[in-house]
């Protein structure tokens, strides 16, 4: 099912994230530092929601409390919360 988020504090606008079974199949962000971005989304394709959380938790960018790697894990706790 594909899930759509809105970070917050963060470059990125919208994040369209496909999760099927647990797993993040694919990931689509529009907006932020494009390059970071795209190789985020293939690092994640095929990993677990769980493991893609304790990776991603808690990083920052810059002197923000949040970055888009953080904002990607809050939004698969979101998703894994509704399941």
């Amino acid at each position: 099912m594909i899930y759509e988020y809105q970070p917050k504090g963060v470059c990125s606008r919208k994040m369209c994230i496909d999760v099927e079974d647990g797993v993040v199949r694919s990931l689509k962000v529009t907006a932020g530092c494009d390059g970071n971005l795209q190789g985020i989304a293939k690092l994640v394709e095929g990993m677990p929601v769980e493991e893609v959380i304790r990776r991603l938790s808690g990083i920052r960018c810059g002197g923000k409390a949040t970055s888009c790697p953080d904002q990607l894990a809050k939004a698969l706790g979101e998703i894994r919360d509704k399941g």
